[in-house]
């Protein structure tokens, strides 16, 4: 019972600070302007930065990676307090996965900004250096050759999301928290599924440091 109230209460939290969605904060109250009637209409970094540029893209990175540390955090923490007992290392690290996975629900379905978040690569990155070095280490090193080489930072995200379960499972050998990591990189490459379709069709907009002027979305 200990258990199962710990989960609901990690999951519960991670969820609401999942929500804490940068681009849209800072589009919507402070630039007034909200990210998602712009661009591809993602409320995301890569689309906010395309829009908006300038120094509050840092704010949003800032926003995204915090929420993302804190609640993988409460993941830990409440797998040590509600059951001590059972706090080794593969229950904080079904703590971990478990927040993880809220987390980015919250990120890319926030019930205060009408469900519609985004894409979570950012806040999926944090989240794989809070698990554990190597799964980072894959995750992100795909994610840079790939984005760099190309220039098409969904494609490096697509790679994050594809592989993040294998280099779970190559870490841990667990059933259970290969599993979770299979619902948060099928989460990550699922959103991206217009991207792919782009890819393929060779039509998706490469990543330039300059913002790029759009008309707002109809």
């Amino acid at each position: 019972m200990m258990n199962i109230l710990c989960a609901l209460l990690v999951a519960v939290i991670a969820y609401f600070l999942g929500c804490f969605n940068g681009a849209v904060i800072v589009s919507k109250y402070i630039l007034h302007n909200d990210i998602r009637k712009h661009g591809s209409g993602n409320a995301g970094l890569t689309n906010f930065h395309r829009v908006f540029g300038g120094g509050l893209t840092f704010v949003v990175i800032l926003c995204d990676v915090l929420k993302a540390v804190i609640a993988v955090w409460v993941g830990i923490l409440l797998s040590g307090v509600m059951a001590p007992d059972l706090a080794g290392e593969f229950t904080v690290t079904y703590a971990k996965y478990w927040a993880a996975l809220w987390c980015l629900l919250g990120h890319m379905f926030p019930c205060m900004f009408q469900f519609k978040g985004g894409k979570g690569i950012l806040s999926g990155g944090a989240i794989a250096f809070m698990l554990d070095w190597q799964v980072a280490l894959v995750v992100w090193g795909g994610f840079l050759i790939l984005a760099v080489l190309t220039r098409y930072v969904s494609l490096g995200s697509v790679w994050a999301g594809a592989s993040f379960p294998f280099a779970t499972f190559f870490v841990y050998h667990n059933l259970v928290v290969t599993l979770l990591a299979l619902c948060i990189g099928g989460l990550i490459v699922w959103k991206h599924r217009g991207n792919i379709k782009r890819l393929v069709k060779g039509e998706e907009s490469k990543f330039t440091l300059h913002k790029k002027k759009e008309e707002p979305r109809a």
